[in-house]
């Protein structure tokens, strides 16, 4: 092995050469404590390292198994912590023990050793038909695997690639081969530690997770050549997405559904559902989604760069268009009615001021009340038939004439028009309106973020709305049912759907192209603003591979243009005017407002008659008493 670790010195020393990152680089060694692993750490001696070299050593001699892969987990362990604090490390692991090679691996996985800036060298003797137990951490990583050939004359180093989702029986492919006479030759077109994440050199086969939505569909359909003689179709904008993402990294693919139909929830004993449970399970390469980012999720599975932006809304039903009685208050805005009958009052009040220095104290008061009368009958259209006397009587009735004949023409111009008018009542704008009104059931989307914050939040409206469950006022399905359930339970106005715009938007648009019309509204407030992106496992390179095409996909727009363009009547329900003309006769619905107003003025006459009958009683019969006594 002693020319082996003149070949692990070669390779290192290349990779430096030819990569300038990797000269800043700590390198790490890690061995069973072997004879080979003394001469790889000799012939390291003398290379040029900056950073520095660890060695990480796990006795495997006489000891317990038990004991060993301890010591490992504590070796590996350490060897994370060194590599968090560098800016970047290679790693050489050298062993010819075929228990402590699969230990390692396992390990580098749980305690998640190997991230793409980590160079992974695996130098043995041990032939490759003996080292499947290394083809995920070799195939998933940065990592290459040199094996001594010592069985010929000459000895012969070869270095070997796995590439990223090559079946576990397939060769690797050889990159390089090492000689004492020639050093280190490459063999093909691949670089030492090449980047085989960009793009796949040999188009392999990925798994897609996808759910039914508002704008998606899946369709399952016969296909002799796919395991059961079935295959998964799938529709919508999101398959732009994907067929971008596979032109672009060289890739096929096929669809896989999780059985709940759901996003993908942690539940309480740890598991996790939906589409973000068939990743972290490794049943599912990438789902597109696109998923909310949240703390939670991040420790089972990582995202991309963010894609969509986007916040929960209300959907609810328009309900029949309505007549407001009370429309005959509407032509004038509260702070006209205001203004006029201040005006009135000051009018009065002037006349009040000025009549004392004209007349005597008991005639002035009833011209003041003649003239106040006057005023009022004005304003009411009524007629004043009385002359009035003085320029300045004249010049105020004349002013406050204009004034109430520009105010009345308005009026009634403006009156004919909103009798006429029909509105669409849209009550439910916010959370608050949902709580305070008992009998509206809120339906939300099961196994989702918003499942997860009603689950979670200990305070707030969130959590009043969740503590409404227990109460029967709380429900929830899955995107899949909502269809149904617009019809069945949101237009007729006893439930409202609670979702993420962009899915409301979509139903509103599929509902019009079924049914050619717009049965729904969404409320104006936004609510748990999301941002949103593609997941795949942990540490998995693909998902730094996506990075720039993500971001090119959502700066450019591109993805907004698909997201929204690609569903048909996509914007034909939105920004729906509340009110409506209508021509029709009027009827009593239009004008009981009035006929209550008339009615309460009536109440109110007949109140004060019976007072002044009253009044005048009780002063006859107190004079006629006075006048006994």
């Amino acid at each position: 092995m002693t020319l082996a670790g003149e070949a692990v010195a070669d390779i290192i020393r290349s990779t430096i050469h030819t990569d300038g990152t990797a000269s800043m680089c700590s390198v790490s060694l890690l061995s069973d404590g072997g004879s080979p692993a003394s001469s790889v750490f000799t012939a390291m001696k003398g290379l040029e390292t900056p950073w520095g070299v660890s060695v990480f050593k796990v006795s495997a001699d006489g000891q317990d198994a038990n004991v060993t892969l301890t010591q490992l987990s504590q070796m590996v362990g350490e060897a994370r912590r060194l590599r968090v604090v560098s800016r970047c490390m290679m790693m050489v692991v050298v062993s010819d023990d075929r228990s402590f090679l699969s230990s390692f691996a396992e390990l580098s996985f749980q305690l998640r050793l190997l991230v793409w800036s980590t160079r992974l060298l695996v130098a043995t003797h041990l032939p490759l038909q003996e080292l499947q137990h290394l083809h995920k951490v070799l195939a998933s990583r940065n990592a290459m695997l040199l094996v001594t050939d010592s069985s010929s004359v000459s000895v012969r180093c070869s270095v070997y690639v796995r590439l990223p989702y090559s079946a576990p029986g397939a060769s690797p492919l050889q990159v390089a081969s090492w000689t004492p006479r020639r050093g280190l030759v490459h063999s093909s077109s691949f670089t030492l530690f090449p980047d085989k994440y960009f793009r796949f050199a040999s188009a392999p086969e990925l798994t897609i997770a996808v759910i039914i939505m508002a704008h998606h569909d899946a369709v399952v359909i016969d296909d002799p050549s796919s395991p059961g003689g079935k295959r998964l179709t799938y529709s919508g904008p999101i398959t732009n997405v994907i067929r971008y993402l596979a032109k672009s990294l060289n890739f096929t693919y096929r669809y896989v559904m999780p059985p709940d139909g759901s996003y993908g929830t942690k539940t309480k004993d740890g598991f996790w559902t939906g589409m973000v449970g068939l990743v972290k399970r490794q049943e599912a390469d990438l789902a597109i989604g696109p998923l909310s980012i949240t703390l939670t999720r991040t420790e089972a599975v990582d995202f991309t760069w963010p894609i969509w932006y986007d916040s929960s809304k209300i959907l609810a039903g328009r309900g029949r268009l309505e007549v407001d009685p009370w429309s005959f208050l509407f032509p004038l805005e509260p702070l006209v009615w205001a203004a006029t009958l201040g005006t009135l009052l000051v009018l009065s009040a002037v006349t009040l001021l000025e009549y004392p220095y004209l007349y005597h104290r008991r005639a002035s008061f009833f011209l003041w009340l003649d003239d106040t009368y006057k005023f009022l009958r004005i304003f009411l259209q009524q007629i004043v038939s009385a002359g009035v006397k003085g320029w300045w009587r004249r010049l105020m009735f004349g002013a406050w004439l204009w004034a109430t004949l520009v105010l009345t023409r308005s009026y009634s111009g403006n009156l004919m028009s909103l009798l006429a008018v029909r509105f669409s009542p849209q009550p439910y704008q916010t959370l608050r309106h949902l709580i305070n009104d008992p009998s509206i059931v809120m339906i939300w989307q099961s196994n989702s973020i918003n499942a997860e914050y009603l689950r979670n939040m200990k305070s707030g409206i969130i959590h009043e709305v969740a503590d409404l469950e227990p109460k029967g006022r709380v429900t929830y399905m899955t995107p899949m049912e909502y269809m149904v359930a617009l019809d069945a339970l949101v237009k007729p106005g006893t439930h409202v759907l609670v979702d993420v715009g962009s899915t409301l938007r979509h139903l509103m648009a599929q509902h019009f192209t079924l049914t050619g019309q717009c049965d729904f509204y969404t409320s104006r407030e936004g609510f748990l603003s999301y941002i949103s992106g593609v997941i795949s496992q942990r540490d998995n390179p693909i998902v730094a591979a996506m990075r720039n095409r993500i971001i090119a996909l959502a700066e450019s727009g591109t993805f907004v243009r698909w997201f929204m363009t690609n569903i048909p009547n996509a914007t034909r329900c939105l920004n729906l005017p509340k009110k409506f003309t209508v021509r029709s006769s009027l009827s009593l619905t239009n004008l009981w407002g009035m006929y209550v107003v008339l009615g309460s003025g009536v109440a109110v006459s007949l109140l004060v008659f019976w007072l002044e009958v009253v009044s005048v009683g009780v002063l006859q019969l107190g004079e006629h008493r006075l006048g006994v006594y």
